[in-house]
């Protein structure tokens, strides 16, 4: 039996167990059991401590009408199913005398007792079981990137930073360093292996970055970073936001995700006799994301807003190409130092999507790649910036959807990312999406108010 196994007479596993000496130690009273919907907005449910053992063993039934896109109101009984290995203590809500933690949870179908179909988290490991069954492991990596804002004197977020640093600015300049150590002292409680922090090159803009795992885990701790670092951000009067691009004319936030296969314990993306030390797996894999790459968008990139940060000039890359030296492509190949460490980056995300939807969209992409022996393009060592329309067609590049309508419509045409999801997730974050953008097509910004209204 392993850790993980249920005992022959359906009792705990040797971690569940483990999981439940530590409540005791620690001297948990309260559990919030986390899942996501299809949006990314993370959701819990709070049990107190004593019924640790009977979600273990039974799971811990919701109304999963109320959850967006989950299901309708005539089959809404949904069960939790907390996964032992993500036990962890809040940092937030540790005292002396108790503690609250939480357990990430895969979401069941109670009619069939399989996974439910519309469990971001289920799509993410269906992803990886297509990859295992090709002979893959999975590694993943992320830089998400935040604002951090000052609350006006009702409490409410506004969009003036507490700080007027820029990249890899130091105090005085930078004033938030002091929340960073806090957050990453936080994400370290919860068993985080953090590698470096900065400021970034906006205002009030910052990153932290923590090191690669396997692609489940590392969505896991997504979500997870997210909820810490606006608790933590709340505890110094700040709001933290992940949207993408909170003030016009100035860099958004990415989420710079990096990307590698393993096969038998070894890197499947380095290749020491490649000019870039790239194996040919790695390019079709590359290739594969750069295919269906508009698709892509509407998953990685999914809010209206999203686009206002993928626009020439502000460092977000737009073009459909790649390269080894420079950031203006859409994936780029970093340095190693050491063969394990060869990957790809994937620097279109951005932290406003659910990490488990995009990682999942973007393996799929790219073992479709693998599976059809797809031709990765030459590198563009260029500035694609600097490029003119017709020197992009000379060299046939690309650009990604310029709206979320228009990601949308490349999704609805692309059967690759759109089996990624499944007909169940597919179907509703179409709905969901087609209604934010037809209600922003409709609404009238304040730009236009300042524009237009005296002069017509």
């Amino acid at each position: 039996m392993t850790d993980n196994q249920k005992a022959p007479d359906g009792g705990l596993s040797a971690t569940e167990q483990a999981v439940l000496d530590e409540i005791d130690e620690q001297n948990i009273d309260f559990l919030r059991l986390q899942f996501t919907d299809i949006l990314g907005t993370v959701k819990n449910v709070s049990i107190p401590a004593s019924q640790a053992e009977k979600a273990f063993t039974e799971g811990i039934y919701f109304d999963g009408s109320s959850i967006d896109g989950f299901v309708r109101i005539q089959e809404s009984d949904m069960r939790l199913k907390p996964d032992p290995d993500t036990f962890a203590v809040l940092p937030w809500r540790k005292s002396e005398d108790s503690a609250a933690a939480r357990l990430i949870c895969d979401v069941m179908d109670t009619s069939t007792g399989e996974p439910f179909s519309g469990d971001p988290r289920g799509v993410l490991k269906s992803a990886l079981e297509r990859a295992e069954e090709m002979g893959y492991d999975v590694n993943a990596a992320p830089e998400p990137e935040f604002f951090l804002f000052e609350h006006d004197e009702d409490g409410r977020a506004t969009t003036k930073t507490n700080d007027a640093g820029g990249y890899f600015d130091l105090a005085p300049k930078d004033l938030a360093q002091d929340v960073r150590r806090d957050i990453i002292f936080g994400l370290e409680d919860m068993g985080f292996d953090v590698e470096a922090s900065h400021h970034e090159v906006a205002q009030g803009q910052h990153e932290i970055n923590f090191t690669y795992d396997d692609a489940l885990a590392t969505a896991d701790n997504v979500a997870t970073f997210r909820s810490v670092v606006r608790a933590i951000a709340a505890e110094h009067d700040l709001h933290a936001t992940f949207m993408p691009k909170p003030i016009p004319r100035i860099n958004g936030s990415g989420m710079h995700t990096h990307i590698s296969l393993f096969q038998d314990g070894e890197n499947a993306f380095h290749d020491e006799d490649d000019e870039f030390n790239l194996s040919e797996t790695a390019k079709q894999f590359t290739a594969g994301i750069l295919a269906h790459a508009p698709a892509l968008a509407a998953v990685t990139n999914p809010t209206v807003n999203s686009y206002k940060r993928l626009v020439p000039g502000y460092e977000a890359p737009v073009y459909v190409a790649w390269s080894d030296r420079n950031r203006s492509a859409l994936i780029r190949k970093p340095a190693a130092r050491v063969p394990a460490a060869s990957r790809i980056e994937a620097r279109f995300p951005d932290p406003s999507c659910n990490p488990y939807l995009a990682f999942a969209a973007l393996i799929h992409a790219g073992l479709d790649g693998i599976e059809n022996d797809l031709e990765c393009d030459d590198p563009v060592r260029e500035n694609i910036y600097e490029f003119d329309e017709e020197k992009r067609a000379e060299y046939g590049i690309e650009t990604l959807p310029s709206n979320l309508g228009e990601a949308i419509e490349a999704l609805q045409a692309d059967e690759v990312v759109a089996d990624a999801l499944g007909e169940h997730v597919y179907e509703k974050f179409v709905e969901a999406k087609s209604q934010e953008y037809d209600e922003y097509r409709v609404d009238v910004s304040q730009w236009e108010l300042d524009r237009y209204l005296e002069t017509f």
